[in-house]
């Protein structure tokens, strides 16, 4: 087995990362009594990243089929990790906001997708190893992915880099256990917005034909974005005038 042929076993490593990596947020949720609309959308985000990398899994391990394939498009492709730019959505802007934002995205993806599900395959270009956008017969529903991808990158990576310019700033003025407190805050939306930006450059790089690219940038966007999460809440707040983001 070549390295090329490795890669692709990748998604199971992944899969089993996010799995673990959703259970922790939602005990977070559920300690802190089921409040917190951003914790419940950033597990929901991280078992949708799962969804697709275990759909990838499973055209490794069994062969490629069309509905795999049409669930990794929807899952994968197609929301990639617009869920967890929801729950920053939910956790920066106001509720009335979000709300509205939510429904458009819902209707967005839902239109989206079922136009994905309908459409025929070309069978001529399927790899039975590596699942392609080149594989549906509607090209054009290939551009849809495209934006609901720019809106998750807008508020994920977006939302983290405001975050940490903030905590970055209360680093250079604060003292003490509130200045460590945003240094920590600070790394971890760094890492955030590095590991968000990674799926979506390897998004990029499958819409060319090199869906190998994604698997590696997958595995190593969550690994960077649990990091970033862990570091935003290893410690316990503290009653200083910085703003809540656990």
């Amino acid at each position: 087995m070549d390295a090329r042929s490795l890669i692709y076993y990748l998604p199971i490593i992944t899969t089993i990362i996010t799995i673990i990596f959703a259970a922790t947020i939602y005990k977070r949720y559920v300690q802190r009594g089921r409040t917190g609309n951003h914790l419940l959308w950033w597990t929901i985000g991280v078992l949708t990243f799962g969804m697709g990398t275990f759909s990838e899994a499973y055209i490794t391990l069994l062969g490629w089929n069309p509905v795999i394939f049409k669930f990794w498009y929807v899952v994968g492709a197609l929301l990639g990790g617009a869920p967890l730019a929801q729950g920053t959505v939910w956790l920066l802007l106001k509720p009335q906001t979000a709300r509205r934002l939510t429904f458009a995205l819902i209707t967005a993806v839902t239109a989206s997708a079922i136009f994905i599900v309908v459409s025929p395959i070309n069978m001529a270009v399927v790899d039975t190893h590596l699942p392609s956008g080149r594989a549906f017969g509607w090209q054009w529903v290939r551009a849809f992915s495209p934006f609901i991808n720019t809106y998750a990158v807008i508020f994920l990576v977006g939302g983290a880099i405001y975050s940490a310019l903030r905590y970055l700033r209360v680093t250079r003025v604060g003292k003490g256990d509130v200045a460590e407190l945003a240094q920590d805050r600070y790394i971890g939306n760094v890492l955030i917005a590095v590991g968000a930006i990674l799926p979506a450059i390897g998004g990029s790089a499958s819409r060319a034909g090199h869906t190998e690219y994604l698997y590696i940038l997958e595995l190593a966007g969550i690994i960077l974005i649990w990091f970033g999460y862990w570091f935003n809440v290893r410690k316990r707040p503290l009653e200083e005038p910085l703003p809540e983001i656990d």
